[in-house]
């Protein structure tokens, strides 16, 4: 499910005559890109510093797209002439939203609520343009169901410590993808980016997908 908002756009010109900008990607996350590079995008990597405690929103899909902008904002002043990618996930589950544990103890714990468990993945995700000075933010959300585990299970996926470095603790691409059942929706939005959303939103900014490749 895609939810999102984009500014009114002008008439645009075929992407032939457009200059093609470089790709940056303002994030520090290695599964973002992977998932970039899997399709032939190879993206400056810029991570941002900014502090995600100042956002206090706690619907989940205005949450991640807000911070995806704020994160995307945070680096444009670097890049006059570029195509600027923010994102961020979180795991919503029984309503409460969750990122990353902070701690071991933390990440038990969340795995002892979501085992047996249903919750959403929500990514947001911002395309700013700093040529045509225009962007489209959007979010996209799959439902993850996760296996039963026991406890002897949950503390040692938690010992590889892969929880501790993904938002809702588990990475679909590593061990985590052991202990979910079934997905509904897009497969890379869980891994932290939306492939089929972002080629929309290349598209909405007047690009193909296909110019990016190197």
């Amino acid at each position: 499910m895609v939810i999102g908002q984009q500014q009114q756009l002008p008439i645009l010109l075929s992407s032939s005559t457009m200059t093609i900008p470089p790709f940056v990607l303002a994030s520090a996350s290695p599964a973002r890109r992977r998932l970039l590079q899997t399709v032939g995008i190879e993206p400056i990597v810029c991570p941002s510093d900014f502090d995600e405690s100042q956002i206090p929103l706690t619907e989940p899909g205005n949450l991640v797209q807000t911070l995806a902008k704020c994160k995307a904002e945070t680096v444009i002043s670097q890049f006059p002439s570029a195509l600027i990618m923010g994102c961020d996930s979180v795991l919503a589950i029984n309503g409460e939203i969750y990122g990353k544990p902070a701690n071991a103890d933390e990440a038990i714990a969340r795995w002892q609520l979501m085992q047996d468990n249903v919750g959403d993945l929500y990514t947001g995700h911002i395309l700013i343009d700093t040529i045509q000075n225009r962007s489209v933010v959007k979010c996209q959300v799959t439902r993850v169901y996760f296996a039963k585990m026991s406890d002897r299970a949950i503390s040692a996926y938690v010992a590889t410590d892969e929880p501790l470095k993904c938002a809702g603790a588990f990475a679909l691409e590593g061990f985590g993808s052991l202990f979910v059942e079934k997905i509904e929706g897009c497969h890379s939005n869980v891994i932290g980016l939306s492939l089929p959303l972002l080629r929309q939103m290349l598209a909405d900014l007047g690009y193909e997908v296909t110019d990016f490749w190197s």
